[in-house]
C-alpha cells in the first residue's frame, strides 16, 4: 500500500529554522527592518525565500518589487550558506531513520529550501543517494502552501521508479501548517512532527509524532491503510509520542 515517502527538509530532516530566522534577520537589518522570532514562526515559517520576502514587503508596506526580492533572496542565500558551513544541523537520529526508510520505499524531498542548501547538508551527512527525487525552492510555479511542490515530487517519483504513483499511497512528513496544506492539496497522506509547531496546531495531520526518529515504515503503512479504508488499527498512534494519534 505504501508507495513512497516525501519529506520536508527544514524542521523535519534538519533543525535549520533557527538558522533561516537568523539569516532573514541579518539581511533585513541591513534594510533597516526588524524581524522577531515570534513573527517569523507565526507568519513566515514554511514559506520559501521568495514567498517570505514578498509577504514581508506587503505586510510592512515596502515597495518590494521583483528586483528587491531577488536581491534579498541572493543575500539571504549567501548568509545561509555561511551558517550551514558552521556545522551540520541534522536532527538526532534523522540520518539513521532516512536510511531505514529509503531501504524500504523510494523517498523524496519537497522543500522551500534552495537546492544548494539541501545538497550541502545531505552531502556532508552522506545521505544524497538516499533520495530518489529532490524538489527545491523555485523549481515549481508556486511554493507551499500551494500543492505544486508535493505534486511535482509525486510526478518525479513516478518517472524515477517507472511506476504509477497514487498520491493517496504516498505520505508526506511535515513540520508546518503551510506544509500540511500543501501536501493535502496534492492528495498525499500526512504525518506531522512537533519540531516547529505544537501538536494542537498540527491536528489535521493523519498522525503526529515528536520527530522524524519516530516516523517508521509501520506507522506510515498504518496511515495509508487507515485512510484507504483497509482494515487497520482503530487509531494511528505516534510511536513514543504519548497520546498523539491521527484524525479521521
Amino acid at each position: 500500500m505504501l508507495q513512497a515517502i516525501v519529506l520536508d527538509f527544514d524542521g523535519v530532516v534538519v533543525n535549520s529554522e533557527p538558522l533561516h530566522l537568523r539569516a532573514f534577520q541579518e539581511v533585513l537589518a541591513v534594510e533597516g527592518q526588524a524581524l522577531s522570532a515570534r513573527e517569523y514562526y507565526d507568519v513566515y515559517v514554511g514559506l520559501d525565500d521568495v514567498g517570505m520576502f514578498n509577504a514581508f514587503a506587503e505586510h510592512r508596506g515596502l515597495p518590494g518589487d521583483a528586483a528587491w526580492v531577488r536581491q534579498m533572496v541572493t543575500s539571504k542565500a549567501a548568509r545561509m550558506q555561511g551558517l550551514l558551513a558552521e556545522g551540520s544541523p541534522l536532527f538526532a537520529g534523522a540520518a539513521d531513520r532516512i536510511r531505514e526508510l529509503a531501504a524500504a520505499v523510494p523517498i523524496a524531498i519537497a522543500s522551500g529550501a534552495l537546492r544548494q542548501e539541501i545538497l550541502h547538508v545531505l552531502e556532508a551527512a552522506g545521505l544524497t543517494s538516499a533520495f530518489s527525487v529532490i524538489v527545491a525552492a523555485g523549481e515549481t510555479p508556486r511554493g507551499k502552501p500551494a500543492s505544486d511542490p508535493y505534486a511535482r515530487a509525486v510526478e518525479l517519483l513516478g518517472r524515477q521508479t517507472a511506476r504509477a504513483m497514487n498520491p493517496k499511497h504516498v505520505v508526506a512528513v511535515e513540520d508546518t501548517v503551510q506544509g500540511l496544506v500543501s501536501a493535502r492539496e496534492a492528495g498525499l497522506r500526512t504525518v506531522a512532527v512537533t519540531t516547529t509547531y505544537p501538536v494542537e496546531a498540527l491536528a489535521d495531520a493523519d498522525a503526529v509524532v515528536p520527530s522524524l526518529r519516530e516516523v517508521t515504515i509501520e506507522l506510515l503503512e498504518r496511515v495509508v491503510e487507515r485512510r484507504c479504508g483497509r482494515p487497520s488499527t482503530s487509531r494511528v498512534q505516534g510511536i513514543q509520542g504519548g497520546d498523539r494519534w491521527g484524525r479521521k
